[in-house]
């Protein structure tokens, strides 16, 4: 028997997954009508948090962040069995989560944190990826029941922040994404293009983070190939040609004017975003 705790979209697939590889799932919501689906299809429906973990072998929570976790940890507790693996895989902070690891383990209990990149269509068929890290036992404990669970299981380290920053890191990377491909669109329109035939750039131009990530690292440190003032140049006619309304890249400019100033224009472009 395995407890999940929170039934959101991605909480609900992961239940479905696990109720279609034969597992006993017992759920708890804190909007208990959400639960009701989930028993239709098999799974048992608890009261409290604590009946929920209650006998169980492994407890899984899906949560909104932080502040939740340790509620709901706190209201499961009493009905936790010894040495039963709490896998987190809520999106959190990282200073709480270290704070949590070490609060929580010096109480016995065995807490893991787990966050996943999942859509709650990759919950449903085991794809994805989870990351987990800290204690090296206990995440090697978690190992077999994650893998069942996703496509991919990450190793996030032994920090027991690891994971949580690795998290912040992937959603940074798609929500940064998502904003400045708003802004490409915006300058597309601008110049009189359709959407259709921006996007057909991208067929052919295809920068992947890890080569924007070595440009980033080698900037002030290496000769310039694309020097930071043509840079700021550029980003002066994608503002003009966009006009309001961007999102990301006013941002950049500010950057990059802040780094030039700090008489850093004839280094490599990347330099505006390095930190120190």
């Amino acid at each position: 028997m395995i407890a999940v705790l929170g039934m959101g979209l991605l909480g609900s697939g992961m239940v479905e997954h696990a109720l279609g590889r034969g597992e006993q799932v017992r759920v708890w919501n804190r909007t208990a009508s959400k639960t009701a689906p989930l028993v239709a299809k098999g799974a048992i429906a608890a009261e409290t948090p604590a009946d929920a973990v209650r006998g169980c072998d492994r407890v899984h929570l899906i949560l909104a962040e932080d502040d939740a976790v340790d509620a709901v940890i706190d209201a499961l507790r009493p009905g936790l069995g010894k040495d039963v693996l709490i896998l987190d895989h809520s999106t959190n902070l990282p200073a709480r989560v270290e704070a949590r690891v070490k609060t929580l383990h010096a109480e016995g209990v065995a807490y893991v944190h787990a966050p996943v990149f999942m859509a709650p269509s990759d919950a449903r068929k085991a794809s994805g990826m989870i990351v987990v890290g800290g204690d090296p036992s206990l995440a090697a404990r978690a190992r077999p029941a994650l893998a069942k669970m996703t496509g991919l299981v990450l190793d996030g380290g032994a920090s027991p922040s690891g994971a949580a920053a690795l998290k912040l890191c992937g959603n940074a990377l798609f929500i940064g994404l998502a904003g400045l491909m708003g802004d490409v669109l915006a300058i597309g329109q601008g110049g009189g293009l359709t959407t259709e035939q921006t996007l057909a750039l991208f067929e052919h131009l295809k920068p992947s983070p890890g080569f924007v990530a070595s440009r980033l690292a080698g900037a002030g440190t290496r000769p310039a190939s694309f020097e930071l003032t043509m840079a700021r140049k550029d980003v002066r006619l994608m503002l003009t040609t966009a006009g309001d309304g961007l999102v990301v890249l006013p941002g950049v400019a500010a950057a990059m004017d802040r780094a030039i100033d700090a008489g850093k224009g004839s280094a490599d472009f990347g330099v505006f975003a390095k930190r120190g």
